[in-house]
């Protein structure tokens, strides 16, 4: 059996959740069940996923999410495809940008035709986590 793509992404009914920028296409390919969806960052949140097309805004944002998410939440960037849309990034980018904000990476996934998605979570303790694109702050 198929699993859904948000089933892939990790979304469970009831999560704690933000969505950043989305476009119409990407939320109707994800199809999210039932979610505590905020409008706006506040207190503390199990899933979080950003849509961004540059590198600058993706830094803003990660300094800003990271004190949103929960120890054992997640954090979704999702962006163009193949320099879509008139973006600067990349996997390299986003993996460095991540890590430089104390992410670490672990799953990587097509939204739709446009864009991908990274998965980031808080480092586990006494994890050693290495990445030829991104150094952990320390």
């Amino acid at each position: 059996m198929t699993r859904s793509l948000h089933e892939r992404i990790g979304i469970k009914k009831g999560m704690r959740s933000i969505f950043i920028n989305a476009p119409a296409d990407a939320m109707k390919a994800i199809n999210p069940p039932s979610l505590d969806v905020a409008s706006k960052l506040g207190g503390y949140f199990d899933y979080v996923h950003l849509f961004t097309k540059s590198e600058a805004e993706m830094d803003d944002f990660f300094s800003k999410l990271k004190k949103h998410l929960k120890p054992t939440g997640m954090c979704w960037v999702s962006w163009p495809k193949n320099r879509k849309l008139g973006t600067n990034l990349t996997l390299a980018k986003i993996i460095s940008t991540g890590y430089g904000h104390g992410f670490v990476e672990s799953k990587c996934l097509s939204l739709n035709a446009t864009w991908s998605g990274l998965k980031f979570t808080n480092p586990k303790q006494g994890k050693e986590y290495s990445n030829s694109y991104g150094r952990l702050k320390s």
